[in-house]
């Protein structure tokens, strides 16, 4: 059996013609439909561009419905799918394409690499000419099935592989914990390329045997226009604060949902306050991360504690050692075995007895319910992604007339946090602001640039001579 193709394309064996996957503009995909392109774009894979079991497959592609057929195509040839983000410069993908050394790149535009390119609207077309029939490769919970490269404090990305059974096993307890039935209708605005769009929206829809209504990109506007056709909505804490900027959103307009969940960042109290206000509706928040998927929840039946990211999935452990708060650490079929091609790894960020280290820091109440109090790992989320401090400094102080530089996250409203450089220039040489920002945008894929760089004759240092980052956002926060 092969556990993805089979959890994903099963529910919709069952009733064919019901639609999986619709756009804003009009089309539509039935289950029968990406079992049929699945089975093609496999075929096509193995015959055409010769990926084989093992192999990896880099994609880096807009969102669109064929990128679901393409992900369980490559579950159903045993091939390691790796989504990269949109935004990475060609610098930046070059780096992860060395790591990977994928079979085939899926990409639009051209890039200076050996990797073999094809887009994604090319690969369909071409598909259309193979058989829809394909013998799925035997994948049970240990086979990897994708691959997401996740940066560390050190700068260096590393590949996280995840196994069929890491990605099953999450995405049917979620359909457990979150209610998840063929008669939702997911309202999907999240990308594609990373866990909370792909492996937890995506799968939890297909693999119940729900349909999806996709959404390519984020637009509060137009949520506001799909939501009335939904039952499920996901999104990242900025999505909820730019929803609540919208005069439209009101009770009337989401009578007809179930759920609203946010993670991937920190919810501030005063957004779930104005939300249930306005729409009469609670937003569920979890905990997780891209080495685990989902590890806690709060519950959907209105006993959630704002502040908390609720408690541990059914399965999945967590403990919290070294002191209360403490260091969180999670167990289960859920994470994540090994790094690609780092097994140094496994004793740096898991326990010697097999737990894995989250990074986080925080406290267990009497109910078992999860406060996040901070990051132990230094870790900036803006608007849901993760920005590594470290990856950025290498960069900016590469630039004329850096000397060095601290990058921190500071308190935003819409973004959670805003990425922020602290800057100090070497002796005798003026920097610009601006000149800097445009410096970092040819660098750095978006969401990495810094909002604002701050110009400082010194950086604070304790005794040891490292920077004190908390004292730089003690100081700017309110500066």
């Amino acid at each position: 059996m092969n556990l993805v193709a089979t959890t994903l394309l099963g529910p919709g064996r069952t009733n064919p013609s019901k639609v999986a996957i619709a756009t804003v503009d009009g089309r539509h995909m039935r289950y029968a439909d990406l079992d049929r392109l699945s089975g093609q774009l496999a075929n096509l894979l193995v015959h055409r561009y010769h990926v084989n079991e093992g192999d990896r497959v880099a994609v880096q592609s807009p969102k669109c419905p064929e990128l679901l057929a393409l992900n369980i195509a490559c579950a159903r040839i045993g091939a390691i799918y790796v989504p990269l983000n949109t935004s990475y410069t060609d610098r930046e993908t070059r780096l992860l394409l060395d790591d990977a050394s994928p079979s085939l790149l899926v990409r639009e535009t051209l890039i200076e690499h050996d990797t073999p390119r094809v887009d994604v609207h090319g690969l369909v077309h071409q598909a259309h000419e193979e058989s829809t029939h394909f013998v799925d490769v035997t994948c049970g919970e240990n086979a990897p099935a994708a691959m997401l490269f996740t940066s560390g404090t050190t700068g260096r990305a590393k590949g996280a592989l995840l196994t069929h059974g890491n990605l099953v096993s999450n995405c049917q307890t979620l359909n457990e914990v979150w209610g998840f039935t063929p008669h939702d209708t997911l309202l999907h605005a999240l990308p594609l390329f990373h866990t909370h769009g792909l492996f937890v929206g995506a799968y939890c829809a297909l693999s119940s045997g729900a349909s999806m209504i996709l959404m390519e990109n984020f637009d509060a506007r137009e949520v506001l226009g799909q939501v009335s056709s939904a039952t499920v909505f996901m999104g990242v804490p900025t999505y909820y604060v730019r929803l609540l900027a919208e005069p439209g959103l009101d009770r009337e307009i989401v009578k007809g949902m179930r759920l609203f969940t946010s993670g991937s960042a920190p919810m501030l109290r005063v957004t779930h306050e104005q939300f249930a206000e306005r729409t009469g509706h609670d937003i569920v928040e979890r905990y997780g991360m891209t080495e685990t998927g989902i590890i806690t929840s709060n519950p959907i039946d209105g006993t959630l504690k704002v502040g908390t990211v609720g408690r541990a999935l059914p399965g999945v452990n967590i403990r919290v050692t070294g002191g209360s708060p403490g260091d969180i650490e999670v167990k289960g079929p859920n994470v994540l075995g090994e790094y690609w091609n780092r097994p140094e790894l496994r004793a740096t960020e898991f326990t010697a007895d097999g737990w894995f280290k989250t990074g986080d820091v925080g406290v267990v109440d009497d109910d078992g319910f999860l406060e996040i109090v901070g990051r132990a790992k230094d870790l900036i989320i803006t608007g849901g992604y993760n920005v590594y401090p470290k990856e950025l400094e290498m960069v900016i102080d590469t630039f004329a007339g850096v000397l060095e530089s601290a990058v921190i996250g500071l308190p935003d409203a819409d973004f959670g946090e805003a990425v922020t450089a602290v800057v100090v220039a070497q002796a005798d040489v003026h920097l610009d602001e601006a000149q800097l920002v445009v410096m970092a945008r040819s660098s750095l894929a978006n969401f990495k640039v810094p909002k604002r760089f701050i110009i400082v004759t010194e950086l604070p240092r304790n005794a040891m001579g490292k920077v004190e980052k908390a004292r730089l956002r003690r100081e700017f926060t309110h500066g």
